[in-house]
């Protein structure tokens, strides 16, 4: 049986020139719940990747080629992320029915502690989710709306938060007003903050810098960009095939000014787990990293079925 409600093929059917003439800020609501999101549109085209002056895992600077998608306008939230955790919490925001499909997607296990860790709930970012289990949340959007949402690949989500900059921040280089563009280590108070509260950059994204960094689907390589310093990567992504580590971006409240510049990488890692006492260890939580987040991506022109499939359904790789 198809994963998708069959009233919504026709969304994934749709032309490209189609979808072209619909591409254009857009919210998408969340069926028989009062739960949506906002999406802004992401023009495709070219830009340099990396830094000529940043760390040796952002050079060398390259250029890159990027095709358009919709982007999150802010992080995902816990408001929109705790009905796919909790079944029973999102049939009482369903006024009592989840259809056959959504009720098959496999959740999160429960924590065993409280993941907002006391910062807030509210239109906070969710945090402290695995890549796994971040994409597995992609896929309840999925079987809930009909439309494809996945995580950004490390070079849509520079190229999102550069906006067509090609500075250290996306408002420009000096690093004393980044106060006004994002929460992090100087004004966080350490503990993340409402989404959208801070300036957004040219393509109206909030918090890309700061607040809680972001899940990319790329597999961290620290020699990532070498492999394209005299040619125009098209669409590049290092596709996953370890349990560590994975690219983040963005950088957090948490963290310093430098890591919050829209070149800068950084790795997921095991450590993020060490306090976990199950054998294996859970494959939906890191509950020692209350600083990673979601921001959903779009694609403009979406996958196959089968490419769908492929992306929601690889299994996740025991973490022992």
């Amino acid at each position: 049986m198809s994963i998708r409600p069959l009233f919504f093929v026709y969304l994934l059917t749709v032309n490209f020139a189609v979808a072209q003439e619909h591409f254009k800020p857009y919210t998408q609501p969340i069926e028989g719940t009062v739960l949506s999101f906002v999406m802004q549109p992401i023009p495709g085209g070219a830009y340099t990747m990396g830094s000529l002056k940043g760390n040796t895992d952002e050079q060398p600077a390259h250029h890159v080629q990027v095709d358009p998608f919709w982007m999150g306008t802010y992080e995902v939230t816990w408001d929109l992320y705790e009905p796919f955790v909790y079944k029973d919490f999102e049939r009482a925001r369903s006024g009592g029915n989840i259809s056959p499909e959504v009720d098959a997607v496999t959740r999160p296990t429960k924590p065993y502690l409280d993941m907002t860790f006391g910062m807030g709930k509210d239109g906070h970012p969710a945090l402290a989710m695995t890549q796994y289990n971040a994409i597995q949340f992609c896929k309840w959007l999925y079987i809930r709306t009909g439309i494809f949402y996945r995580l950004p690949t490390e070079a849509e989500w520079e190229y999102a938060c550069r906006a067509g900059s090609d500075s250290e921040y996306y408002f420009g280089d000096d690093a004393a007003v980044l106060g006004d563009y994002a929460w992090y280590r100087a004004n966080s108070e350490h503990k993340t903050h409402p989404v959208g509260q801070k300036k957004p950059n040219a393509w109206g994204l909030y918090d890309m810098h700061g607040n809680v960094a972001e899940w990319t689907y790329d597999q961290y390589i620290e020699d990532f960009y070498q492999q394209f310093e005299d040619a125009t990567a098209d669409n590049p992504v290092a596709v996953p095939e370890k349990l560590y580590p994975h690219s983040i971006r963005g950088g957090s409240f948490e963290d310093s000014a430098a890591d919050l510049r829209s070149a800068s990488r950084l790795p997921s890692d095991p450590s993020w787990k060490q306090l976990d006492p199950q054998i294996p260890k859970s494959n939906w939580w890191f509950p020692e990293a209350p600083f990673i987040g979601i921001r959903l991506v779009r694609p403009l022109n979406p996958p196959s079925e089968a490419e769908i499939r492929a992306y929601y359904d690889k299994a996740p790789i025991k973490d022992y």
